[in-house]
């Protein structure tokens, strides 16, 4: 397990700056203004950060950017890094400006300088998100990693503050771990023993084997694992910080590989296809916070656990299956894996917790990044209420994600000549029709999202609070939802 940094916050004590070995970093806002820090700082290099605020390059730097002030004269520092950054700067700009610090921080210890007291945790909380790296199986020993206080004015105020973000970084590191995992390290078995292992933290966790899958007639997910030497589970989290009243429930899809099946990928890019957990990563990542933070909220994670291979057992394009439900599907793609897996797994979720609401999410579709691309996962919903808690949680939280539309017109792409439904209706409309798919395994009355995240579950370039691989997207975003809306 990937430990994310975990930042202190003390009083300022401006001596010990002089006598730090490792950086110093201060902060100072786009009118150049130098807080106390900075000033201490200023004074021992001889005026070097109030030259750098006065030039030309000072006022190109953007909300969040540093410049490096290598060894600086009259300091033990190795650097002194000036991070551009108001004292009312935006929560976004804040955590940017401590991912920045995270890429410069070198490896000793780093000292935070002249950060307000509101946003100090949000800058913590920054580096703590960009400073992860996935080296579980790199035979180099790995960099020391330093740690990062904050001298601030209210150190007890800002350490409570922060309490919670590191709660939630700790699920996102889970959620990336799990992500970046090979499929020969991360089979159906270990995914459920590590999901197991978080009942340290409070949670019920149970695991149903494909043997009670088969006795609760969860025929479409199970069809998807037949191929596999791994044997398909379902994992079953529940957090109980709530009263009486029913669990909000957050289903994923966990394909451990997804070779196409019988319907064969092309063979490149497919060694990418470890990611194709990333829906039950995230709701791991999720229950992981919850447990961590003692939300006071009643919510159920349930992740259903396969293997997608080819095999003289696998199911064929043209085979019909049926699901817990009772609805037949003809299965005309094996590639189209994700949604027989969590059709079973969202109504058993619906049958035994009778949830107030329910999120599913999935790496589901190639269409949804034809159409958005790695900045946003795609939404749909049968509930604008509800779509709109999760946009307002995820705008908060800078997730990018973009609705699109569902409606009964689609269905006619899923219809079958020998079956209920077939689990594909062509090219057109992708992502929409997978979708649609879903929809018809919610019953009525339950608030449903389904978040496509195949375009941002993990990625090849870098982004605002992550290197590049596996992002943890949507952990952020579904805890500050549940935050805001089910513990009030």
């Amino acid at each position: 397990m990937t430990n994310p940094i975990a930042p202190t916050f003390a009083a300022v004590d401006l001596d010990a700056i002089d006598a730090h070995e490792g950086r110093v970093a201060v902060c100072i806002g786009a009118d150049g203004k130098l807080g106390r820090g900075a000033r201490r700082a200023n004074s021992r290099m001889k005026g070097a950060i109030a030259r750098l605020v006065e030039s030309d390059a000072w006022a190109k730097l953007k909300e969040g950017d540093t410049r490096v002030l290598g060894y600086p004269v009259g300091m033990a520092a190795e650097a002194v890094i000036v991070l551009r950054l108001d004292k009312k700067s935006s929560i976004e700009d804040a955590r940017k400006g401590g991912a920045g610090l995270a890429k410069v921080m070198g490896k000793g210890d780093l000292i935070v300088l002249d950060a307000s007291d509101q946003r100090a945790a949000d800058v913590g909380f920054g580096i703590a998100m960009r400073a992860y790296s996935f080296g579980a199986h790199k035979t180099a020993e790995a960099d020391p990693v330093g740690g990062v206080s904050f001298m601030v004015g209210e150190p007890e105020d800002v350490t409570e503050r922060a309490a919670p973000m590191q709660a939630v970084a700790q699920g996102a590191f889970f959620t990336r771990d799990l992500t970046n995992e090979p499929a020969n390290v991360l089979t159906t078995t270990e995914f459920a023993e590590r999901l197991v292992a978080l009942k340290e933290l409070g949670l019920e966790v149970e695991v149903l084997e494909d043997d009670q899958l088969e006795e609760l007639g969860m025929g479409s997910l199970l069809c998807v694992g037949l191929g596999s030497a791994s044997p398909s589970k379902v994992v079953v989290m529940q957090w109980n910080g709530g009263g009486d009243e029913a669990p909000f429930a957050l289903i994923g899809k966990g394909v451990v590989f997804d070779t196409g099946g019988i319907s064969l990928k092309p063979a490149g890019g497919m060694e990418d296809m470890t990611m194709d957990m990333g829906g039950a990563g995230v709701v791991s990542g999720v229950m992981k916070t919850l447990a961590m933070r003692g939300a006071k909220a009643n919510v159920v994670g349930l992740v259903g656990l396969v293997e997608n291979m080819p095999s003289d057992r696998a199911t064929r394009p043209g085979d019909v299956v049926t699901s817990m439900k009772g609805d037949t599907i003809e299965v005309i793609n094996t590639d189209a894996e994700g949604r027989l897996v969590l059709a079973d797994v969202m109504w058993y979720a619906q049958e035994r917790f009778k949830p107030t609401g329910m999120i599913d999410l999935a790496t589901l579709t190639g269409a949804v990044i034809v159409g958005l691309g790695h900045e946003n996962a795609g939404v749909f919903s049968n509930d604008d209420s509800l779509v709109g808690q999760f946009f307002k949680a995820a705008g908060n939280e800078s997730e990018g994600a973009w609705r699109l539309p569902l409606s009964p017109a689609y269905d006619k792409l899923l219809n079958s000549r020998i079956a209920d439904i077939k689990n594909v209706g062509g090219r057109t409309a992708g992502s929409i029709t997978a979708a649609q798919f879903l929809q018809r395994f919610v019953q009525d009355g339950t608030p449903w999202i389904h978040l496509d995240i195949a375009g941002v579950a993990s990625v090849k370039a870098e982004t605002a609070l992550a290197p590049a691989g596996a992002t943890g997207w949507g952990v952020m975003s579904l805890d500050r939802m549940i935050r805001d809306v089910f513990e009030g």
